[in-house]
């Protein structure tokens, strides 16, 4: 497979306008999103993520796709993107953030 790059690096490679059609992109992020939608919106593409994830094209095509997956799965998959995952949970007029999901990987001494 090519070589890995992080988000980072892959960001500092695009031009000034680039990375001003990025941002504009993410700033005009919908409410809701498929992870396919938020991945265009960044102007990623299946390979470049790959790349950043270290997996093939083929799986982020199945990762897109997924109804059901591992939340770890899922935070990789944002933080491929330049973002963070939050879980919030919704009781009525009331929202309380879920803490332990990013705890686990603090526990474990992995780098956010």
């Amino acid at each position: 497979m090519a070589g890995r790059h992080s988000f980072a690096e892959l960001r500092a490679r695009m031009t000034s306008e680039a990375q001003k059609q990025v941002e504009i992109a993410s700033l005009s992020l919908e409410e809701e999103m498929d992870l396919a939608e938020v991945r265009r919106a960044m102007k990623l593409s299946q390979d470049e993520l790959a790349q950043t994830l270290q997996v093939g094209q083929g799986s982020v095509a199945k990762i897109e796709k997924r109804a059901d997956m591992y939340v770890s799965t899922l935070r990789r998959f944002i933080e491929a993107m330049g973002g963070e995952l939050e879980i919030t949970a919704k009781f009525g007029g009331h929202s309380v953030k879920i803490k332990s999901f990013s705890d686990l990987s603090e526990k474990r001494g992995i780098e956010r």
